[in-house]
C-alpha cells in the first residue's frame, strides 16, 4: 500500500528520504533507451575549498533540470561530478589555517610536508561541497566523482603538457606577465580584473644631458621610473624633434637614457612624452623590443624593490612611491600632480593590484590552437545560448595572447620539466626520469612551478572520461552535450575547453554552451560575505524547502543571460505553491476510494475535456521550452497549470462532479491522470515533493518504482478537445466576471443572486447552471437566446434594477436587490464615478498639452493614454 501523505508538507521529512531512494536505487547512473544517444553534462567543478553559495545552487539547479528531463525522456544520461583542486585558493586557505592554529608557514614545513598537509585538508573538507550539492537534489552519478588531481586526471595533464611541448606549442620565455604580489605568482590575462580607480598623474622633469633643457613626462607610477631605459615621443610631434637622439639623465638614478620615437605614444596624453620601463609595463616591453633597449627589473615577485632600485631596495612598492615622490620634489623634478582616473589590474582571487613584471615563465602558444576553436563556433559546431556571447568569445579568441601557465606556488600539477645540473639538458617526459638521457647523470632538478589551475580544468570534459586512455566511457559519452555556466568564465574556462578538446581529441567537447548571468542581491549589488549581503542557499532550503528554492532559481533563468536579482522572501511564494500542490494531492488521493482502473474514461464531461486539453498543451509547451533552454518559461507554465487550472478550477469543478454518481468514477480517473502527468512535468524543477506524492499514488497509475525514472509525457492529439475547451473557457469567463463584480460591490460571500443571462449559447449556459451556483453564488440561472432579441435594448423585464456584466459569450444581469443595500451601492457608484471623472479630466488636459506629449518619454505618454482608456471603460461600467 502506498504511504499516506501527512496532513502538512514538511520538506525536511521527505528530502533526505527521497534522495536516498534515488542514490541507493542507482537512478543517477546512465540507463534509458539503448537506441537513443547518451546525453552528457560535465559539472563545472567547484573548488575543493568551497562552500555551496547561491551561484552554485543556481548553476547546478539548471543542470539538474536538464539532466532529469532528458533522463525521463529516455536518454541514457550522465551528469559527471567532480571538484577542482583550485591551486592558489586552496594553498592560501591552508596557509591561513597553519598560521592560525600552529603559527607556522609553508616555508617552515617545506614543500613535501606542506603538500601532505594540503592533501589532509582536502580529505577532511573536500567532500563538504559534494554533500551540499546532494542537499539541493543534484542527480550526478556520484560513483564517477573525479578530482582534478586524482591519478587519472594527473596522467591527462602530463600527456597534454608533453604533447604540446613536443609540437612546439609550449615554451619557456622571459616576458611581461601579470604578477600578484600577494599570492606571489604569475597570472594569465584572463585572471586579471580591471577596476576604474581614482589615482594621480605625476609630471616629472628629466634633464637633457649636457644642456640646461629638460623634457617632461607624465606617469601614474613614479616608483617604476627606477627601471626606465628610455623616454619616447611620437614621431610626428614637432615639440620634441630637437631632442630625439639625445639622452636624458634619469632623476634619482643618475643614469643616462635615450630619447626615442615610437608611434605607440599618444601626443595628447600628459605632456606628450612617456617614460619607457620595459620590465614593468607590457606596452613598454614591446617598445623596448622594437628599439633594442636594455631591460631593468626593479621589483621582486613579493612586491618589494630589488637591488636595481638603489637606495630604495627593500621598500614595498607603496613605500617606494612615497619615497620617490618625496625625493623628486626635494630635487625640483616634480612639476605638478593632477587627479586621474584609470583602469588598474587586480588579481581575480585576492583583488589586490597586480604588478606587470618581466619574468621567466612557461607559455602555451595560442595562435595554432585558437584557429580551429574559432572555426568551430563560426561554422556552428559549437553554439552559444544566448548567441550574443558568441561575439565575446570570438573577439577574445581572435586577439588571444599566449597563455602563461606556470604558477609560483606548491599546490597543483608540478610542471614535468627537469634540468640536468651536469650538462644542462632540459628533459620533458611523460614519466619521471631517473637519469639524464643525454649524459646519464642522476643529478636532475624538477621545475619548482606548478601549472595554472585552468590548465587541468580545460581538459575536464574528456579527462574525466578516461582520456588519454581509450575507455568505454570516453567512446560512449564524449563529446558531451551541453555546458551550463556563468558568463564570467567564458575566457578562463569555456574557450580553453573548446580549443583543448579539438586539439587533443579532434572533437569539440560539447555542442552547446548555455551561459547565464550572475545572481546579485535584491538591490543589484554583488553578493559577498564582507558586504553582509550574501545569501546562504542552504539556509533558504532549510527555511522554505529545497523545491521552493529550486523553483525560484529556475524562474530566474531567462535567455537574456543578464544578471539577476535574488530576493530571499520570494521563496515564500514557491513554498506556498508546494503547499498548494501537497493539499491538492491529498484531496485527490482522498477521493480515489478503492478504484483500481486509472486509464482515461470513455465518457468525458465538459470540464474533463477542458483540463485534458489544457494538459496536452502544457506537455507540448514545457517540452518545447526545455528543448530551447527556456527554463524560466517552462517553470512558469507548469506552476501556472498546477496552481490555476488544476487546483483553482478543475478540483473545484470536480467536487461538483464527485457528488453525482454518474460522473464520480470518471472524475476520479481524470483527477488521478492529471495529477500524475503534472507531477512528471514538474519533477525536474521540484524533484522532492513530486517524488513523495508520486510514491503515494495507487500502483495502477504508475510506471516503474520511482518518478525520477518515469516516462516523460508526450502530447496526444486525440485528447485535444479544442471546441469543448473553448466552451468551458466561456463559462469560466462568466464566473470570473461575476466574482469580480461582486467583489467590487462588496457583496457578502454567502449572499446568492439570480443570474439572468442573454446569450446565443443558451444550451451551454443552462446545461452548466450547477457550476454557477457553486462557483459564483447563483441561486437560480435563467437564460434567454440573445439571437431572438430584435434590438440591443430589447430584453425581458427582469423585475427591477440590475447589474449588467458583459463577457465574450454572454450578457449577465444580476438583480441589485439580491446583492447589496441599494442606497449604499448607489452612493458607492456615485463616489467611483466622481473619482473617475476627475482623473479623466486631469489626464485629458495633460494629453492635450503638446508640452507634455512632445517632451515626455514615449513610454510615459503611452502609459497615460492607456490609463485614460481604462478609466473611460470603467466609467461605462459604472453608468
Amino acid at each position: 500500500m502506498p504511504e499516506e501523505l501527512s496532513k502538512t508538507y514538511q520538506p525536511g521529512d521527505v528530502e533526505a528520504k527521497n534522495y536516498s531512494l534515488w542514490k541507493e536505487g542507482g537512478y543517477f547512473k546512465p540507463a534509458g533507451d539503448p537506441q537513443k544517444p547518451p546525453y552528457t553534462i560535465v559539472i563545472p567543478p567547484p573548488n575543493v575549498t568551497g562552500q555551496l553559495h547561491l551561484g552554485h545552487a543556481f548553476d547546478n539547479t539548471l543542470q539538474d533540470v536538464l539532466i532529469r528531463y532528458k533522463r525521463m525522456d529516455g536518454f541514457p544520461t550522465l551528469w559527471m561530478p567532480g571538484t577542482d583542486h583550485a591551486g592558489i585558493a586552496t594553498q592560501i586557505r591552508v596557509e591561513e589555517e597553519l598560521r592560525k592554529t600552529e603559527g607556522v608557514s609553508r616555508f617552515d614545513l617545506g614543500r613535501d610536508a606542506f603538500i601532505a598537509r594540503v592533501w589532509e585538508w582536502k580529505e577532511k573538507y573536500g567532500s563538504r561541497i559534494v554533500e551540499q550539492l546532494q542537499k539541493i537534489g543534484a542527480s550526478c552519478d556520484w560513483d564517477r566523482l573525479r578530482f582534478t588531481m586524482d591519478e587519472g586526471l594527473s596522467r591527462a595533464v602530463r600527456e597534454v603538457f608533453v604533447s604540446l611541448y613536443e609540437k612546439g606549442l609550449i615554451y619557456r620565455g622571459n616576458r611581461i606577465t601579470n604578477i600578484c604580489v600577494s599570492c606571489q605568482t604569475a597570472l594569465s590575462e584572463a585572471e586579471v580584473e580591471y577596476e576604474d580607480t581614482e589615482g594621480a598623474l605625476y609630471y616629472v622633469k628629466y634633464p637633457v644631458a649636457g644642456s640646461g633643457e629638460h623634457i617632461v613626462i607624465a606617469t601614474t607610477r613614479p616608483e617604476t621610473m627606477l627601471g626606465d631605459t628610455a623616454v619616447a615621443v611620437h614621431p610626428e610631434d614637432e615639440r620634441f624633434a630637437p631632442l630625439v637622439g639625445k639622452t636624458v639623465v634619469l632623476p634619482l638614478m643618475d643614469r643616462e637614457i635615450p630619447v626615442i620615437v615610437d608611434e605607440y605614444v599618444e601626443k595628447e596624453f600628459g605632456a606628450g612624452a612617456v617614460k619607457i620601463t620595459p620590465c614593468h609595463d607590457p606596452n613598454d616591453y614591446e617598445v623596448a623590443k622594437r628599439h633594442n633597449l636594455p631591460e631593468v627589473l626593479i621589483m621582486t615577485t613579493g612586491g618589494t624593490i630589488n637591488q636595481n632600485g638603489g637606495k630604495y631596495c627593500g621598500l614595498t612598492r607603496e613605500e617606494a612611491r612615497r619615497a620617490v615622490l618625496r625625493d623628486l620634489e626635494e630635487g625640483g623634478y616634480l612639476l605638478r600632480t593632477e587627479p586621474h582616473r584609470h583602469n588598474v589590474g587586480t588579481c581575480a582571487r585576492c583583488h589586490n593590484p597586480i604588478e606587470p613584471m618581466a619574468s621567466e615563465q612557461w607559455f602555451v602558444s595560442m595562435k595554432a590552437l585558437a584557429e580551429p576553436a574559432i572555426a568551430a563556433v563560426k561554422e556552428g559546431r559549437v553554439k552559444f545560448v544566448p548567441d550574443r556571447f558568441e561575439k565575446l568569445y570570438l573577439h577574445w579568441m581572435e586577439n588571444v595572447r599566449d597563455w602563461c601557465v606556470s604558477r609560483q606556488i606548491w599546490w597543483g600539477h608540478r610542471i614535468p620539466v627537469w634540468t640536468c645540473a651536469d650538462c644542462g639538458e632540459v628533459v620533458v617526459t611523460r614519466e619521471d626520469p631517473a637519469v639524464c638521457p643525454k649524459c646519464g647523470s642522476a643529478n636532475l632538478t624538477q621545475d619548482p612551478d606548478v601549472l595554472d589551475t585552468w590548465f587541468s580544468s580545460a581538459l575536464w570534459p574528456f579527462s574525466t572520461l578516461g582520456w588519454p586512455l581509450k575507455t568505454p566511457d570516453l567512446d560512449r559519452f564524449y563529446p558531451t552535450d551541453i555546458l551550463v555556466t556563468a558568463y564570467d568564465i567564458i575566457y578562463l574556462w569555456v574557450a580553453r575547453m573548446i580549443f583543448s578538446g579539438i586539439e587533443h581529441t579532434g572533437k569539440e567537447p560539447f555542442h552547446t554552451v548555455y551561459m547565464h548571468g550572475l545572481l546579485r542581491d535584491q538591490n543589484g549589488k554583488k553578493m559577498s560575505k564582507s558586504a553582509g549581503n550574501g545569501v546562504d542557499p542552504l539556509e533558504m532550503a532549510e527555511q522554505y524547502g529545497t523545491d521552493a528554492l529550486r523553483l525560484y532559481l529556475a524562474t530566474l533563468a531567462t535567455l537574456q543571460g543578464g544578471d539577476m536579482r535574488f530576493v530571499p522572501t520570494h521563496c515564500e511564494h514557491y513554498r506556498n505553491f508546494c503547499n498548494k500542490l501537497w493539499n491538492a494531492s491529498r484531496f485527490v488521493l482522498g477521493s480515489l476510494g478503492d478504484t483500481g482502473e486509472w486509464t482515461l474514461p470513455d465518457s468525458l464531461t465538459l470540464p474533463d475535456m477542458w483540463i485534458v486539453t489544457k494538459l496536452q498543451g502544457l506537455i507540448y509547451d514545457v517540452t518545447g521550452h526545455l528543448d530551447r533552454y527556456e527554463l524560466n518559461l517552462a517553470t512558469q507554465k507548469v506552476i501556472g497549470f498546477v496552481w490555476d487550472d488544476f487546483c483553482d478550477w478543475y478540483i473545484e469543478l470536480a467536487k461538483i462532479q464527485l457528488r453525482n454518481p454518474a460522473t464520480a468514477g470518471a472524475t476520479r480517473q481524470i483527477l488521478c491522470y492529471t495529477l500524475e502527468i503534472a507531477l512528471r512535468l514538474l519533477h525536474p524543477f521540484a524533484p522532492f515533493i513530486t517524488e513523495e506524492i508520486w510514491q503515494s499514488l495507487p500502483g495502477g497509475v504508475k510506471e516503474g518504482s520511482a518518478l525520477i525514472a518515469a516516462r516523460w509525457p508526450s502530447p496526444e492529439h486525440r485528447l485535444r478537445f479544442e471546441r469543448e475547451a473553448g466552451q468551458m473557457e466561456m463559462l469560466m469567463e462568466a464566473v470570473r466576471a461575476v466574482r469580480t463584480r461582486r467583489n467590487e460591490m462588496k457583496a457578502p460571500p454567502g449572499k446568492k443572486a439570480t443570474w439572468l443571462i442573454e446569450t446565443p449559447h443558451t444550451e451551454l449556459f443552462s446545461g452548466n447552471a450547477g457550476f454557477f451556483q457553486v462557483l459564483a453564488a447563483a441561486s437560480d440561472v435563467r437564460t434567454v437566446n440573445s439571437e431572438q432579441l430584435t434590438t440591443d435594448n430589447e430584453h425581458p423585464d427582469y423585475g427591477g434594477e440590475t447589474v449588467k456584466i458583459v463577457t465574450s459569450g454572454a450578457v449577465i444581469y444580476l438583480p441589485l436587490d439580491d446583492l447589496v443595500d441599494r442606497e449604499a451601492e448607489r452612493l458607492r457608484l456615485q463616489k467611483e464615478r466622481v473619482s473617475a471623472e476627475t482623473e479623466i479630466k486631469v489626464l485629458e488636459i495633460k494629453l492635450n498639452n503638446p508640452g507634455f506629449t512632445e517632451k515626455a518619454p514615449e513610454r510615459v505618454v503611452a502609459r497615460e493614454r492607456e490609463r485614460l482608456a481604462e478609466l473611460k471603460e470603467r466609467m461605462e461600467r459604472l453608468m
